[in-house]
């Protein structure tokens, strides 16, 4: 059976729960969340060993063949280009279509939010390098160690035989044990989606949200089955590229239903490397890139919801000038949120208001009921960016090797 209907079929037996069992008493939602936070575990469990082997070994490969500068600039370029234009997508379709106002509440916060980048900084070095093996959320100081770890084991040319032969073991080692957890994973979606299908149940009752979701959804369906594809067959002559949406569909619900962008990376690398056929030399170092600093569907939501949020404070038409602003900081907001796997663009929102306005500081509470289906479409859109954006990498660096339609996972 194919990976995807594995994830759809625990995703209709979750819908099946949430609408069967009777998930109203406080046990019961103690006990669910106490599921997820295992599936959680259980998904993320060998996501560092694996990372750290596969970009060593892909640094390796990637010196080996004169690739890294290459592919490298490719990956940041498209990183900067789709997050660009998914916060473009996000102004355009916030000022186009104009959503009801939400209630405003007198609500205020107990704990603002704090924005520390000297932490996401110093975290980068710590004082032994193999601490960044015990950070779970953040994968940033993982990847440069391992970055740093695989090239200078291609510039010992003494033992360079001896260290890649090491590496490239225990990265199929590594990459074996993730792809059975991943196929496992499925089972824990059951959670995943029996949690999501209560919330959104919540908030259709309430009715408030519901034009905000289907706006989210419309850019969704935009990106996925029109600009994206276009894109690819327009700029990068690519003659199949929904093959590219096909290969996506997994991590995408993996994504966009647990709302962790971690949780979907190895569903990522392994469809990037089994379906689509790209060389791990590439496949290793640009989806861990991509899930780290591509929170260009971060980008996007966050402008949507400022603006909704404006708007339900006054009717007044945006000014160019706050447009741009919003534009700017939603997009610098979605390359800090590197060291948050779920709830970073909430979080940004809340950094947003503060920055807005003193007294605008407690208005991001507005959206706090939808905070996590808003949280879901953002990981959603960061998992089809990745999968087309390292893609096209490989496109550019001649390192895919394509499988046919029927032979992907």
């Amino acid at each position: 059976m194919k990976v995807w209907l594995k994830y759809l079929l625990g995703i209709a037996v979750g819908i099946a729960s949430a609408l069967i069992l009777p998930m109203d008493s406080p046990q019961a939602k103690v006990v669910l969340d106490f599921i997820i936070e295992l599936a959680t575990r259980f998904g993320r469990y060998t996501l560092l060993p694996m990372l750290f082997f596969s970009i060593a070994t892909a640094c390796y490969r990637l010196q080996e063949h004169k690739l890294i500068l290459k592919t490298g600039a490719w990956t940041f370029v498209i990183i900067i280009a789709s997050s660009f234009l998914l916060t473009v997508l996000g102004i355009a379709s916030a000022l186009f279509i104009k959503l009801p106002r939400l209630p405003i509440t007198i609500e205020k916060t107990s704990e603002l939010p704090v924005l520390e980048l000297k932490s996401l900084l110093t975290s980068l070095f710590p004082y032994s390098s193999f601490e960044v093996l015990l950070q779970g959320s953040y994968l940033l100081p993982c990847f440069i160690f391992a970055g740093l770890f695989g090239a200078a084991s291609y510039n010992e040319r003494v033992g360079a035989k001896a260290a890649f032969t090491w590496l490239d073991a225990m990265n199929r080692v590594c990459y074996n044990v993730t792809s059975f957890f991943t196929e496992l994973l499925s089972l824990g979606m059951i959670a995943f989606m029996c949690k999501w299908t209560i919330e959104f149940i919540a908030l259709r009752k309430t009715g408030v949200f519901i034009p905000l979701l289907l706006l989210l959804s419309a850019d969704l369906v935009i990106t996925a089955f029109v600009l994206y594809p276009l894109l690819l067959r327009i700029v990068f002559k690519e003659k199949r590229p929904l093959r590219v949406l096909y290969a996506a569909i997994c991590p995408f619900l993996a994504a966009f239903f647990s709302g962790d962008t971690n949780l979907a990376l190895a569903i990522l690398i392994r469809h990037g490397k089994e379906s689509l056929g790209i060389r791990h030399a590439v496949n290793g170092v640009t989806f861990p890139l991509f899930s780290i600093f591509a929170r260009g569907g971060a980008a996007l939501v966050q402008t949507v919801c400022f603006i909704v949020i404006l708007r339900s404070y006054s009717p007044q038409e945006l000014k160019l000038e706050l447009i741009l602003w919003i534009g700017v900081i939603s997009l610098l907001l979605s390359f800090v949120q590197c060291a948050m796997p779920t709830g970073g663009p909430f979080f940004a929102l809340a950094i947003m208001c503060m920055s807005y306005s003193p007294s605008f500081e407690a208005s991001y509470l507005l959206l706090r009921e939808a905070s996590p289906i808003i949280c879901a479409f953002a990981t959603g859109f960061d998992a089809i960016t990745a999968m087309f954006g390292s893609y096209v990498v490989g496109l550019k660096t001649n390192t895919i090797e394509h499988i046919e339609l029927k032979n992907f996972i």
